[in-house]
């Protein structure tokens, strides 16, 4: 026998057998394994017939799954649903190919329109097809912008490869944009309009030759000096009447997009003396939206008349009742003032009217004569032309082209023959006293009075400064 010194220092032992070790770990072995078995049929019979399980869709929102079991031994209780389990399940990703479909691309360019391109070319070039360019331009209306580019224009269009034309910003002017965009039904067409921003201007000059010399002196474009004239032009013929000396003074407005100069406004107010007499003009506009240019009683600076039909002409004959006649060589009298200019200056109706004759009178020649209601009429002879679209019977706007002035009939040279009848009677147009236009509403006459006395106090200013430079040092 050998010694174990671990086991047991003092007792000596034998080594086991086979037959003991067997004998001794079959009942530790026996017992596990009914162990096992017991925990199994316990698990097996607490489980129920069906579980629930939930999981969550790619909207959120929750599924309940059945999970089949096993049935039930006989002689079991049958398990209630209020025993049911819960399972977790994570989340199912929506698959790739259910993904939205992606829009096609929209790409974005700007076109400089060059010298000789025509829109059909710039479309051309996008692969923006032709019909796609005329169910554009057959919209009509604004579209019709589209056929005047010129070059230097910027337009910014929009395209894709699968609907062609998109979107299209054309610049008309530089305050207003045409836009165009497509819908289900074809194309929306609009019209965008920037405000521009006003800044307040002023100009005074003295008349030493002419008014167009003068005003340009002072800063005046030629617009602004047409639109002075037309202010003051029912009172002032500035054929005649302008004398050396006459002084303007101008207080108007310039506008701006962006810091950048655009263009001359509105005259706001202005003043012209003619031969010592002042006139003063205010721009007003009423609570309706109707402007215009009054005195400071409130009376409209329009007549019902404008002195001359021809703008900035020569006076060549006037009204007498004993003038030899140039051709006739016998006195006859000239019942009317003749005004020479160029051959093709437009003339212009003196008032409101209706046409009542329009054709060769003799010689006058080529004759327009406009009613004025029952009371006045006004005759335009040896005209060049008519003005087309107009005929006996057409009404005309004071201003309204009606001829071109030339030399038909009994004339040396060109120039109008315009006349002014009173009740049938001729009278002078250069000394007859015009009837007065709509005068202001009374209901207006507080709210005009503090802004007219406001700009009036402005011109004063300017005025004065433009005397005081004028003085010798």
């Amino acid at each position: 026998m050998k010694y174990h010194p671990i086991i047991n220092r003092d007792v000596k032992t034998r080594a086991l057998t086979p037959a003991l070790r067997t004998s001794t770990l079959r009942p530790a072995f026996i017992l596990l394994a009914t162990g096992i078995l017991l925990a199994a049929l316990i698990l097996w019979i607490s489980v129920p017939d069906t579980a629930k399980a939930t999981r969550h869709d790619a909207s959120g929102e929750s599924i309940a799954l059945t999970l089949p079991q096993a049935p039930t031994a006989a002689g079991q209780a049958v398990i209630t649903d209020s025993q049911t389990s819960t399972l977790a399940l994570p989340a199912i990703e929506p698959l790739a190919d259910q993904a939205a479909p992606v829009e096609p691309a929209t790409v974005w360019q700007e076109i400089t329109v060059k010298s000789g391109d025509t829109l059909a070319g710039i479309f051309s070039r996008l692969d923006i097809s032709p019909q796609q360019l005329q169910a554009l331009l057959d919209k009509g209306g604004a579209v019709k912008n589209l056929k005047k580019i010129y070059p230097g224009q910027v337009l910014r269009i929009a395209s894709s490869a699968e609907h062609g034309l998109e979107e299209l910003h054309y610049p008309i002017d530089k305050l207003s944009t045409l836009e165009i965009s497509r819908s289900s039904e074809g194309f929306d067409v609009s019209t965008s309009h920037r405000t521009p921003e006003s800044r307040e201007k002023h100009a005074s000059g003295v008349i030493e030759s002419s008014l167009f010399m003068a005003a340009g002196k002072a800063g005046l474009s030629d617009n602004l000096t047409m639109e002075l004239a037309g202010i003051f032009g029912w009172d002032i013929d500035f054929a005649l009447d302008i004398r050396k000396g006459d002084q303007f003074t101008v207080l108007y407005e310039d506008q701006y997009i962006d810091g950048e100069f655009i263009g001359h406004g509105n005259i706001l107010a202005a003043e012209f003396i003619n031969n010592g007499e002042r006139y003063q003009a205010v721009r007003y506009t009423d609570s309706g939206g109707k402007t215009d240019y009054y005195s400071l009683d409130g009376k409209s600076m329009r007549k019902a008349f404008l002195r001359t039909p021809v703008e900035f002409s020569r006076i060549s004959s006037r009204f007498s009742t004993g003038r030899k006649h140039p051709i006739l060589n016998k006195i006859r009298a000239h019942k009317g003032v003749d005004y020479a200019a160029a051959r093709g200056t437009p003339i212009r109706a003196t008032g409101n009217g209706k046409i009542v004759h329009r054709g060769k009178k003799g010689g006058y020649g080529k004759t327009v004569v406009l009613q004025h209601g029952t009371k006045y009429s006004t005759l335009y002879a040896h005209l060049s032309n008519y003005k087309q679209g107009q005929k006996v019977g057409s009404r005309v706007k004071q201003g309204d082209i009606i001829g071109y002035l030339g030399s038909t009939g009994l004339a040396t040279g060109p120039h109008l023959h315009y006349e002014f009848r009173v009740d049938g009677t001729h009278r002078d147009p250069l000394r007859v006293k015009l009837p007065g236009a709509e005068p202001l509403q009374k209901k207006y006459h507080d709210d005009f009075n503090r802004k007219a006395e406001a700009l009036l106090a402005q011109l004063d200013l300017v005025r004065s400064i433009q005397l005081a430079s004028n003085e010798p040092r």
